[in-house]
């Protein structure tokens, strides 16, 4: 030992004792595990298995270790090697100046998982169910970036990438069968799921502990020198050839680029930007659908689509060179008017200032790629900008069960977010102001003046193609989902969590289009394209989907390529050999691409803790099972518009809160097209009031809609699309739920207008057909556009559908109608609509297990059990524009 060192500590034995202490500590925490477990499963009787089958352990380890003191000791005791692993990586990661920001950024994820396993180690699902989640996905999460990067910017011993490689596969592998017996515990509530979850939950610790015990292997040529003065160590020079080969790989180059905070505050201004172009585009089909929705027709306001239209104006030269040299302006209108629209009460005022957003919004994007065509690298960073602000647009849908925070149609009262988005604007545009002087600095390429193959316009009819797939398909994760959905037993994805595939295919569209673009110049990915749409449009469940993302990855990949001459015209040249599309691998190329690939996988992350924050409960109590009672209801909502534009799902869940629905249909429910918002308000009703939900079928049906919430678990469903050979298709939800032990049928059911006299004819043949197939108890919740007692009103009510009215003698009805078969009655009400939509809500209440009363008279409320009561709170002059109307009161029966 030289004379200033104070210690010289090998690094493999530091890596070791990291490696001891992880593996006691799993052994430890391994034993508590399952022995609290084994106390779960004992309190839990559904999860299966009889209790004669575990030995007493329990309460022996219980008794030696009361409150887990010395494994919650053993746990402590790694947290300090583990976080010293973490620093000896980063070390190793910059060792020669290489790894930059990118192992400044694992090390920081190393340290966030590091606390993350202690806590949900430390913190078990007895303890607290929520927090112990809250650590266990936000561990996993962190060990994708923390794998990736180890790999990446580790030294490349061949030995040490090839265990890290078996180590990470096991790890993610493992992933796979954990999520599955997740689902098959908190979904399907299978017996011995949680037991097969939990030994998958520990391999996991088993194999992240074997893949940061590999760094034994990395520090064996590693000293830590302590000395009294500062000083350089050296080690033994190491082979460094596999990193020279790996380092040439472009995405490897980029994400090891230090990336300076203006790259950074560029990105995130131009992203932002972006966002806001989507928001409008998205928005504005849905206010102009207000007027339509009203008139039952074309209102006029169409015309406000054609603001999309406005780069056809940068064929005049003088105003396409205004619109560069103040391009900022655009984009500062755009955020004005398309984020400050909500401030106008108006709605024909303020689809008109949302118009004058998409026109300027637009035709700044159009002149941008047209600024920035000579720069291959700029109109890179333009065309990921855009898309990335796509994927954020969807994400704050995602996190807003399908409502973009920042609409026209929300404010602070309904869930907007308007002033916030408004304050990151400023910033966002304060930044592009200070940017503007240097928009005109040298190109990071030589332009190319060679003209682009092909038929320019057919290449801008394929990226308009491409701009209609993203708002039809992409704008809301979850449109894709509703495509498939075809009801329960659920046989394909849900809109939480798979919403999150649907982000992860757009991220490697974008990637592949950035490292691999070649492969979308191809006929043969034309081809896998087309069929892949072909597949989302005629199949279901798994298999269409699976269609939609391999159709999204290729949409998105194809952006940057065909739109990278697009500048050069006006519209999209298809570009050969000779485009500029491929830009130098200049430092400042480097590290704007850098900038965005870690942005992008930022958004994957913030997905993938939405999806997780999201996830649905499946433990929904109905208000009065001591009764046995089924409240039911239906309402035709008017696809969540409310009658002065405003979205209207808050005002309708405390209405059915209020009201205690177990069971209500929801019509004209279908809103997952351009014109309605992509939207899917269902989701928000199932997790702000707990019920299960069957959306009804899909957009592709080409239906107004229908939908099912209840309380109680849908055992099965199946989608009808009535006969209409002449007018709208009917659509029919026909579900078993469980209520109390028992199966009931429930049929939520949207009958044709009254113009199409044989449609409604042959739609009410249909449904009392199939209602009278039926031996259980049923309830029907309807739209049948008929009068008591006259025409099809006596096909549904009848011998052959089995179904009676649950009132005959309110003969103020003509579209919504309550009926039901083989189950007692107890009550009737019509609660008022206020603004919310144009049709009051109908409520019906049963009893489950008690046959029918055929001769059911009406007796007072003073008669009725008080939990069989209808609310007091809508007697008289109501709440928020809800009362008791027509009878004033509501009814009820013996």
């Amino acid at each position: 030992m030289a004379p200033s060192d104070i210690a010289r500590i090998p690094g493999h034995y530091i890596s070791n004792t990291h490696t001891l202490f992880a593996y006691a500590a799993f052994v430890g925490a391994l034993i508590t595990g399952l022995s609290l477990h084994y106390t779960k499963i004992v309190e839990n009787e559904h999860f299966g298995y009889p209790v004669e089958w575990f030995p007493s352990v329990s309460a022996t380890i219980g008794d030696r270790f009361p409150e887990r003191s010395v494994f919650q000791l053993f746990i402590a005791l790694t947290s300090g090697p583990r976080f010293l692993l973490v620093w000896l990586n980063y070390i190793l990661m910059t060792r020669g100046g290489k790894g930059g920001s990118g192992a400044a950024w694992v090390a920081a994820v190393g340290v966030f998982r590091t606390f993350t396993c202690g806590g949900w180690t430390y913190v078990t699902s007895t303890d607290d169910h929520d927090a112990h989640d809250v650590f266990m996905i936000s561990y996993l999460v962190a060990t994708i970036p923390w794998t990736v990067g180890c790999l990446m910017l580790c030294p490349p011993d061949a030995r040490t990438v090839r265990l890290r490689k078996y180590l990470a596969g096991g790890f993610f592998g493992t992933l796979v069968p954990l999520i599955y017996f997740f689902i098959q515990h908190k979904v399907h509530r299978v017996p011995g799921a949680y037991t097969i979850y939990a030994f998958f939950e520990w391999a996991l610790v088993l194999l992240d502990v074997g893949f940061d015990a590999v760094t034994a292997i990395d520090f064996q040529a590693f000293e830590i020198v302590v000395r009294e003065v500062g000083g350089k160590g050296s080690g033994e020079k190491r082979s460094d050839t596999l990193l020279e080969t790996q380092k040439d790989k472009p995405i490897i180059s980029d994400l090891s680029t230090s990336v300076q905070y203006p790259e950074l505050l560029d990105a995130l201004a131009d992203v932002y930007m972006s966002f806001i172009f989507w928001t409008n585009q998205t928005a504005l089909g849905l206010v102009v659908w207000y007027f339509d929705l009203w008139v039952m027709g074309l209102s006029g306001m169409e015309g406000a689509i054609l603001a999309s239209l406005s780069p056809f104006l940068l064929e005049i030269r003088p105003f396409r060179n205004h619109i560069v040299s103040a391009m900022p302006g655009s984009y500062l209108l755009q955020g004005l008017c398309g984020l400050g629209a909500y401030l106008v009460q108006r709605v024909d005022f303020r689809l008109g200032v949302l118009s004058a957003g998409v026109w300027t919004g637009t035709l700044g994007l159009a002149a941008s790629f047209w600024h920035d065509r000579g720069d291959a690298g700029k109109l890179e960073a333009r065309i990921t900008a855009w898309l990335l602000g796509l994927i954020l647009s969807s994400l704050a849908k995602f996190s807003n069960a399908t409502n973009n925070p920042v609409w026209p149609i929300l404010h602070s009262g309904n869930g907007g977010w308007n002033k916030t988005g408004l304050a990151i604007f400023g910033l966002a545009i304060a930044r592009m102001y200070m940017r503007k002087g240097v928009m005109a600095a040298t190109p990071s390429t030589q332009h190319n003046e060679s003209k682009p193959k092909g038929l320019s316009g057919m290449a801008g009819l394929g990226f308009g193609a491409l701009c209609f797939i993203f708002h039809s398909l992409l704008s809301d994760s979850g449109t894709m989902i509703a495509w498939s959905w075809t009801g329960y037993p659920i046989s394909g994805p849900m809109p939480v969590p798979h919403g999150v595939m649907t982000f992860a295919a757009m991220g490697l569209g974008i990637l592949s289009g950035l490292y691999v673009p070649g492969i979308y110049r191809t006929w043969s990915a034309f081809g896998v394209a087309s069929v892949a749409a072909m597949v989302l449009t005629y199949s279901e469940n798994w298999t269409g989907f699976y269609g939609g993302l391999v159709l999204t990855i290729y949409s998105m990949g194809a952006t940057p390529v065909l739109n990278g001459d697009g500048g050069k015209v006006g519209v999209v040249g298809q570009g050969g050999k000779g485009s500029t599309y491929y830009p130098a691998r200049s430092p400042a190329v480097k590290r704007v691409r850098a900038a965005h690939v870690w942005l992008l996988l930022g958004l994957q992350l913030l997905g993938v803790g939405i999806a997780y924050v999201r996830f649905p409960a499946y433990d929904y109590p109905s208000y009065h099972p001591e009764s046995k009672l089924i409240t039911a209801g239906i309402w035709t909502i008017h696809f969540h518009i409310d009658n002065d534009a405003w979205s209207s799902e808050r005002r309708m869940e405390a209405l059915m809160r209020e009201t205690e629905l177990d069971l209500v249909g929801l019509l004209e429910s279908d809103n997952q097209r351009i014109i309605m918002g992509n939207r899917d308000l269902t989701q928000y009703f199932s997790e702000s009031l707990g019920m299960w939900v069957d959306h009804g079928p899909g957009p592709d049906k080409n239906t107004w809609g229908c939908a099912l919430l209840s309380k109680f678990p849908i055992v099965n469903s199946t989608h009808h699309l009535l006969p209409s050979p002449a007018g709208e298709l009917a659509p029919a939800i026909q579900a078993t739920v469980e209520a109390y032990g028992e199966l009931v049928d429930v049929y939520v059911f949207h009958s044709g207008q009254e113009e199409d006299v044989e449609d409604r004819r042959l739609q009410t043949e249909y449904m009392s057909n199939l209602m009278g197939q039926s031996t259980r108890p049923a309830i029907l919740l309807s739209y049948l556009v008929t009068k008591p007692g006259e025409g099809n009103y006596n096909s549904y009510v009848s011998e052959t559908s089995g179904m009676r009215d649950i009132d005959r003698s309110d003969w103020d009805r003509w579209c919504e109608y309550i009926l039901y078969k083989g189950m007692k009655r107890t009550g009737y009400a019509r609660v008022s609509r206020s603004t919310i939509t144009d049709t009051e809500l109908q409520i019906g209440k049963f009893v489950v297990g008690e046959p029918e009363r055929l001769d059911g008279e009406r007796i007072s409320e003073d008669q009725v059990p008080v939990d069989m009561r209808f609310p007091a709170l809508f007697r008289g002059e109501g709440v928020r524009g809800h009362r008791y109307h027509v009878f004033d009161e509501p009814r009820y029966f013996a």
